[in-house]
């Protein structure tokens, strides 16, 4: 093992919740205060374990679909976003709904709507199977394709290549579907872009830190989970920009010992779902074992916020 007095962790700034979780999650503590348990939630609310496990332990149930829930209930609609359909499903069941996705992916809705409206075909790059992706096309399912890699552009087909536009799922590493991208402007050299940047800032801005600390590290821990897009991403952004491993953690007791070996520089972060108590978990975890010493790398400052959804807002005195 390496001696102690060169073990350092370097400490990605950005990281951890974004603007819309935050806001996510806020929604449904503030929905249980404010109507008691239990409160249904249609999936995770965030893509997140701890925060999932927590919010059950409070009186939230998580559901697959609308159809889950009693009828008359309070439901909170994910921060991924949903699609028309299964808004449908919530009034057919005269459920309660609260919105809780995430301002910059209900951005992403509007332009598929309008961009269906002028009859283009919308090449929306992004993951099979995500509930983000699922939402989207589902505004328009009859003007969307799903492109998932450049090596899906071969397959794609349009009524007009004059009239095609790209949207993306907000969580995608930037460096890989600008490569989609790319692919898809040689197929169709007048391929339009989103009107403004599909990818989320606080996406961007956690894979920016990544790569800035990234060649100096023997190992990056990224704190997120599984599923959770964001997440995964940046495992890859800091191995594609140079770190010697990469791992992806809920936790810090699923940290294996072995990878520590031989190591002296640690980069941590954490995706855009992880409360900071995790972080916090980990650095105690490291400092026990001789990396003490922590080194915030920042690259931006974060200051967006977003308000609560309307129904949680407090209302106004005399209304």
């Amino acid at each position: 093992m390496s001696g102690s007095e060169n073990k350092r962790v370097l400490l990605a700034k950005p990281r951890g919740y974004c603007a819309g979780v935050d806001r996510a999650v806020e929604a449904v503590e503030r929905a249980l205060q404010q109507h008691g348990s239990p409160v249904y939630v249609r999936k995770q609310i965030v893509h997140n374990r701890h925060v999932v496990e927590t919010l059950t332990e409070r009186g939230a149930i998580f559901v697959d679909e609308a159809d889950d829930v009693p009828e008359g209930a309070l439901l909170v609609f994910s921060a991924h976003g949903v699609s028309p359909a299964v808004r449908d499903q919530a009034r057919e069941r005269a459920l309660r709904t609260i919105d809780a996705t995430c301002p910059l992916v209900t951005k992403v809705h509007g332009e598929a709507k309008r961009f269906a409206r002028e009859d283009y075909d919308i090449l929306l790059v992004g993951h099979r199977g995500h509930e983000e992706v699922e939402g989207t096309a589902g505004e328009a399912p009859a003007h969307i394709q799903l492109v998932e890699s450049a090596e899906d552009v071969a397959k794609v087909t349009v009524r007009d290549p004059d009239k095609v536009v790209w949207l993306s799922q907000t969580t995608l590493s930037v460096d890989e579907t600008m490569e989609t991208v790319r692919a898809l402007r040689e197929r169709f050299p007048t391929l339009q872009d989103p009107p403004s940047d599909d990818i989320c800032y606080a996406t961007q801005n956690r894979q920016v830190a990544v790569k800035a600390m990234a060649p100096s590290c023997d190992l990056v821990l990224v704190v997120g989970s599984p599923n959770s897009s964001n997440s995964v991403r940046l495992v890859e952004v800091a191995l594609s920009a140079g770190a010697g491993a990469a791992h992806l953690i809920d936790f810090a007791r699923e940290i294996d010992e072995s990878w520590l070996e031989g190591v002296e520089v640690i980069g941590l972060t954490s995706g855009a779902s992880v409360p900071e108590i995790l972080v916090q978990g980990v650095l105690d975890f490291l400092a026990q074992r001789g990396w003490a010493d922590v080194e915030e790398i920042n690259t931006a400052e974060e200051t967006l916020t977003f308000a609560l959804p309307r129904e949680l807002r407090p209302s106004r005195a005399g209304r």
